[in-house]
């Protein structure tokens, strides 16, 4: 019974340290957006509905699908996600 309740002790110690990372979220479940403005490499301004998208970890890449049917790589400065 001890062993338990110095395993929630030190399980509750660790959930409040992680929560006090100031305003970064350690769960961030915001992924579902609707829209993206990306800017073309011509200077062109697209504005897409996405169908569905993903960020790699290694880099600042997103792959944006949309609902055309085409799929974009671009670098993150050059794309804005919406939700509207």
């Amino acid at each position: 019974m001890k062993k338990r309740i110095l395993c929630f002790g030190i399980l509750l110690i660790m959930i409040l340290t992680l929560n006090g990372c100031g305003n970064k979220k350690i769960f961030d479940m915001t992924y579902t957006f609707k829209k993206a403005i990306i800017e073309m490499p011509s200077g062109d301004v697209l504005e897409l509905e996405i169908q569905n998208w993903r960020d790699f970890e290694d880099g600042d890449q997103l792959q944006i699908k949309a609902t055309d049917g085409n799929t974009y790589l671009v670098h993150s400065s050059k794309c804005v996600l919406m939700v509207k």
